[in-house]
């Protein structure tokens, strides 16, 4: 078993013994979504396979906030970064800007890339050196940049 599906499990016993209903309620759900993707693709997943899922339910979530933030749902809005804090407790500390942008100057400089036809092999390339610790939009920008400049 993962490491981060151990600390989940642990989370949950641990919540459920404090009492803690609403976090217990998260957590179970995002260990649920955790075992559906094992069960539909016929494997057991690594720490990074999780760390995919936590950061796609992190999305949503966010996604989520923001439409409820704008539409005034400020109920709703509190539920989501709830769920988003708790959440966040998994993830690896994330990157600072001036880190992300040094590391992909590097990539691009390694790989020799030069035009955005080289961009999906930088991409690539720093997708897995950065699981987890950044936000792919964020780092998309900040290729595109490094190419077009």
């Amino acid at each position: 078993m993962s490491q981060l599906k151990q600390s989940l499990s642990d989370h949950i016993k641990a919540s459920m013994k404090a009492r803690e209903l609403e976090r217990v309620k998260v957590l179970r759900n995002v260990q649920a979504v955790v075992k559906q993707i094992e069960i539909d693709r016929k494997t057991e997943l690594d720490d990074a396979g999780v760390l995919d899922i936590l950061q796609k339910q992190l999305k949503q979530r966010q996604e989520s906030l923001n439409i409820f933030t704008e539409n005034g749902r400020d109920d709703l809005a509190a539920k989501e970064q709830f769920e988003i804090d708790i959440i966040n407790e998994f993830m690896p500390k994330q990157m600072d800007d001036d880190e992300l942008a040094a590391l992909v100057n590097a990539e691009v400089t390694e790989q020799g890339a030069t035009s955005m036809r080289d961009m999906g092999s930088v991409m690539g390339a720093l997708k897995t050196k950065t699981a987890g610790r950044a936000d792919p939009a964020v780092i998309s920008r900040l290729v595109k940049e490094a190419l077009q400049g």
